[in-house]
């Protein structure tokens, strides 16, 4: 305690209330190809229509990353994805055409925030061809929203073409623009017609429109989206009150071909009344500035630059007047293309897996991946964390209208790969329906049996074997791939391949809980290694609150009272038969304690699933008391 200078009284307070915390055991990790979404990034899905909205749907190039991570979503709700791609190859679409690579966020914020971009006014949000349907429209004046036309063009038939020149403008000042409505005839039989070509024509083939028609008399033009705005974008009151003016401007995000919404001409977003102004404000003080609300807002685009015309774009409100612009922007986003990625950008999607003490995830779901990726999961994510185990398939070769010689073939794999504890195999595909596209799909069975993993630890708890007919059956499976008999089934499990079985009657069935530890040990059956996972997850971060205490009697015991409760505990729940915690002088010597470590052994016997089940029937005869022949056979 502190010591006092003059007469006094203090208090302090000791916490010993320590106890193991809990550990999360259903985070899945999974990086695979999408068509759409954050790159090269961490993103949390928790359901199917998440993954949809973040990655969007699947399709031919990529269903099996997409169902690999649907399917654990069936069974867990929570899974971390890295979307890989190309980065030589991949690009985000953009205004001008020529297309640029911004990955995520970070990257946007880091290279593109400032507008540097130079690729016109927009990007897609997210590298592939999706973003070359998107059109983005800046309506940024109250002449651009509507005006009256000033110039003069005959009709000179019911069913004719006009054409405005380029330099046609109305009220002197606005010129016309592709995409422009113009608002034509005598009034109460008026015709919407659209401005659809460089040359600015339109063709009247209505009978509201007489012969002769002075379209300059009778002619507004407006901006397509005008009717989806309440009114034309002005002044902001927070420009007002900083005595600027003309800062205000509409923004439209529309799917113009169709491919976010299936409809074409689909708007996406709308921005009504977004300030020019670099500090604008809403009364919740969240920003008004256009670029700003781009940025939080929007799940399709990116802004890049300004308006290469008016003045005083970014700028602060006071005192601005910021020039009206008075002609309509449409750009149609083009370039983008998807990257399928590679081995190795695969690989550098799971090494943002690899600092445990950064990302907390527990079953690493490969999806379809041959022998580099999935080395490279096994040695270098699961063995270097070692708090996680890795799924994995046969390569779809192997397994998929391969009669014959599937089992060899996927022993063959398995023995291309290293031996783990902390690595899963399975032995088989599935064929599952594809709501997406109307089809069937083959799909390796990883995801499934990480998902597994999860419904064994909500029903039970995670030293229990995912495996058999309690808790092994597999959800949305159409057929297996290949269904191994009794002696392809001894093969593969003596290389640490688990079956996956379908029985009449009974359903697609995991039939094996064997890790792929070559060496004989208890560390070879799933439930072992996660149990042990828990255990040292759990113990090692109660563990951390006793470095820079003293090595004495006090703290050790305090360490073996922390730590007894907690393994009674498992014990009670079937998940070890025995166990010893020793924290003493006996293993904190002197020596140990003058190197300033800590040294606590915990013994554990653990529970053993039943692989191997022998009925023995034995008949005796009518006058044999059992008592002489149970236990001689």
């Amino acid at each position: 305690m502190a010591f006092q200078l003059s007469p006094g009284v203090i208090f302090a307070e000791i916490d010993l209330t320590g106890i193991i915390p809990s550990v999360g055991t259903t985070e899945g990790a999974f990086v695979g190809d999408f068509n759409w979404g954050p790159a090269e990034e961490i993103t949390q899905v928790y359901d199917e229509s998440q993954l949809v909205n973040i990655f969007d749907a699947p399709n031919g190039n990529n269903f099996t990353s997409w169902f690999t991570a649907a399917n654990f979503l069936s069974y867990g709700r929570n899974l971390k994805i890295v979307r890989a791609l190309d980065g030589s190859v991949a690009t985000n679409a953009t205004a001008d055409g020529s297309g640029v690579l911004i990955k995520n966020e970070g990257i946007y914020e880091e290279n593109y925030f400032d507008g540097s971009g130079s690729v016109g006014l927009w990007a897609a949000r997210y590298a592939g061809g999706k973003g070359n349907s998107l059109t983005v429209s800046i309506c940024p004046s109250s002449n651009a929203y509507s005006a009256t036309m000033a110039a003069t063009a005959n009709v000179s038939s019911g069913n004719a073409t006009v054409t405005f020149s380029a330099n046609v403008h109305v009220d002197a000042v606005r010129p016309l623009s592709v995409g422009d409505y113009l608002t034509v005839g005598a009034l109460g039989t008026a015709e919407v017609l659209e401005i659809s070509a460089t040359g600015l024509s339109v063709t009247v083939n209505s009978a509201a429109i007489m012969n002769d028609d002075l379209v300059a008399n009778s002619a507004v033009a407006s901006w397509k989206w005008a009717e989806e705005f309440d009114a034309a974008p002005d002044t902001s009151s927070y420009a007002a009150a900083r005595n600027g003016a003309n800062d205000e401007i509409h923004i439209v995000v529309v799917d113009q071909g169709g491919e976010f919404t299936g409809v074409a001409n689909t708007i996406l977003e709308k921005y009504p009344f977004a300030s020019k102004a670099i500090d604008a404000s809403n009364d919740d003080g969240s920003s008004n500035y256009y670029r700003d609300i781009i940025k939080n807002r929007s799940k399709y685009i990116w802004w890049m630059d300004h308006l290469a015309t008016g003045t005083n774009w970014g700028t602060e409100a006071s005192g601005k007047t910021f020039t009206a612009v008075d002609s309509v922007n449409i750009a149609q986003l083009s370039g983008g293309v998807r990257g399928a990625p590679t081995n190795a950008n695969t690989n550098v999607g799971w090494d943002y897996f690899k600092n445990g003490d950064e990302v907390d995830v527990s079953l690493l779901i490969t999806g379809e991946v041959g022998q580099n990726t999935a080395t490279h999961v096994i040695n270098q994510i699961a063995e270097y964390r070692r708090d996680c185990v890795a799924f994995l398939s046969p390569e779809k070769a192997d397994v998929v209208d391969n009669r014959g010689s599937e089992a060899t073939d996927a022993i063959a794999y398995r023995n291309t790969l290293p031996s783990s504890s902390y690595a899963f195999m399975d032995s088989a595909w599935k064929y599952q329906f594809d709501k997406y596209t109307n089809l069937y799909r083959w799909v390796p069975y990883n995801g499934d049996i990480a998902g597994l993993c999860v419904r064994t630890d909500f029903t039970r708890d995670p030293w229990y074997s995912p495996a058999g007919f309690n808790r092994g059956q597999l959800k949305n499976v159409i057929k297996n791939s290949w269904n191994p008999n009794m002696s392809e089934r001894d093969e593969l499990y003596k290389k640490g391949i688990n079956p996956i079985v379908t029985f009449p009657g009974e359903g697609t069935i995991l039939y094996g809980d064997k890790t792929m530890l070559a060496k004989p040990s208890a560390f070879d059956r799933i439930n072992v290694r996660r149990l042990f996972i828990v255990l040292e997850k759990a113990i090692s971060k109660a563990s951390k609150y006793s470095l820079f205490e003293f090595n004495d009697a006090f703290t050790r015991a305090q360490f073996v009272s922390l730590v007894d409760p907690y393994l009674r505990d498992v014990q009670g729940r079937r998940g070890i038969f025995d166990y010893r915690v020793v924290c003493d002088e006996t293993n904190n010597t002197p020596e140990i304690i003058d190197r300033n470590e800590f040294i606590g052994d915990i013994y554990i016997k653990p529970a053993r699933s039943i692989n191997f089940i022998k009925l023995n029937f034995i008949a005796v005869r009518t006058g044999v008391s059992f008592e002489e022949v149970v236990g001689k056979f």
